[in-house]
């Protein structure tokens, strides 16, 4: 055997010696990712396995049963896509958009701008319903596009817009869509799994989300949907689907019912991730995760108002997961980016800015997942009070976390007494 050739390799190319890293333990309270359970860290450390092998094809049918659950479906096409739930955004838009295709996009947010260059970028006509940022898709502006434009094809929204904290009424724009005869598309990155997502019950033609949210799994995984009509309109486009990877053509052929065959090597082990993210899901049940959420969000609530901070969203449209609120006034210049700062740096605690014209005016506290915990809740508001009061913010140390106890005592109270009806009533 003849000996290795020898080359002169570059060295590499760093100033300072690169060693395994280890990340700090961080408090995540930003719009994602949130915190990852300790059963799901497991599985992505168990040993990788070929994305063919019959165990595994095994468990990629059980992970279609849970995500099902999850998306309270029956759709025979529900699958992870290998990518981040940006990619479920393109996946749904490069199937359904051909050149020349209206589509409505009702836009109140960051996301709901990123399906009108979907639209664009697939030789679509993007028809766009604005939205002040802060409030839901008016389903009134929507209908009168549709009846301005009725030769739409597609109407696409963002059920929850992370970038406001604001949630739109899903069934009543899903309803007018199909009203006109067009395919929706929905945004559920944020609200899967934290608020009720309802595709069967909304009549949801294609919806998408992220492993990395409510889900509490790693990042890099988009769970989406496709309802039978859905595959039908993909089936019969006369136009090749514009990205390979994402033509659900092929990917049925991997994610089907029938013998697979290689499209693409799957990412095994944060498959592994979301399946057990998803059995989390199914023990603690849907009702029970939306509950918590609920329950988590309003005594952050009550801190962050006790603290004088108002939120951007009015009561009723607001995520429980995504909570955004104004800045205080009167901070100096770069006082609300230094608060951020402190509170990651002295706290080890990450919340989120606002984007775009929200950029310095808010900020945004998620609860999602495996971060929605009381010990999450106190620490948020306990740092926050004491950097914010050496930033000269006039905040009483100590009112915000009373306010959260009282907020947790009374939610405790009314289940008491609730389960004391429930147990009158067997009893009666």
């Amino acid at each position: 055997m003849a000996a290795p050739l020898t080359h002169a390799l570059k060295p590499v190319a760093s100033s300072k010696k690169i060693s395994s890293f280890h990340p700090p333990q961080r408090t995540l309270m930003g719009p994602g990712p949130s915190e990852i359970n300790p059963r799901v860290l497991a599985q992505m450390s168990l040993p990788a396995i070929g994305y063919l092998d019959p165990v595994f094809v095994e468990m990629m049918e059980e992970l279609k049963t849970l995500l099902r659950y999850a998306y309270q479906t029956d759709n025979a096409l529900t699958f992870p896509v290998s990518g981040p739930g940006s990619v479920g955004m393109e996946a749904c838009f490069v199937n359904a958009v051909s050149p020349g295709d209206k589509v409505i996009i009702g836009r109140n947010g960051v996301f709901g701008g990123r399906m009108i260059e979907n639209v664009q970028r697939a030789g679509g006509v993007a028809v766009v319903v604005e939205d002040t940022w802060g409030e839901p898709v008016d389903p009134n502006k929507v209908e009168d596009a549709f009846k301005k434009n009725p030769d739409a094809k597609i109407f696409g929204f963002v059920h929850a817009e992370t970038s406001t904290g604001c949630q739109s009424d899903a069934k009543t724009l899903c309803a007018i869509s199909t009203k006109y005869g067009a395919l929706n598309i929905v945004d559920a990155v944020t609200s899967l799994a934290g608020t009720p997502v309802l595709v069967d019950d909304w009549g949801i033609d294609a919806i998408y989300s992220g492993s990395q949210k409510c889900l509490s799994c790693t990042p890099g995984l988009s769970p989406v949907s496709f309802s039978e009509r859905f595959v039908a309109h993909v089936k019969a486009r006369k136009e090749t689907v514009h990205s390979w990877f994402m033509d659900l053509n092929l990917v049925l052929n991997y994610w089907g019912n029938t013998n697979r065959t290689y499209h693409h090597t799957a990412p095994t082990n944060g498959l592994f991730a979301l399946h057990e993210a998803l059995l989390l899901l199914q023990e603690e049940r849907l009702e029970g995760a939306w509950a918590r959420h609920w329950r988590h969000h309003l005594a952050l609530k009550a801190g962050l108002e006790a603290m004088g901070l108002t939120y951007l969203v009015k009561e009723g449209n607001r995520l429980p997961q995504m909570n955004s609120v104004y800045v205080p006034a009167g901070l100096p210049e770069g006082g609300e980016a230094q608060i951020r700062k402190t509170l990651l740096n002295d706290f080890n605690l990450e919340i989120g800015a606002g984007l775009g014209p929200l950029a310095g005016k808010i900020w945004r506290f998620g609860l999602m997942g495996y971060s929605c915990k009381a010990e999450n809740v106190m620490l948020c508001l306990s740092a926050l009070g004491s950097v914010m009061a050496d930033m000269g913010v006039a905040v009483k140390i100590g009112d915000a976390e009373a306010a959260a106890h009282h907020a947790y005592a009374e939610l405790h109270k009314q289940a008491a007494l609730e389960m004391t009806a429930a147990k009158q009533q067997l009893a009666a």
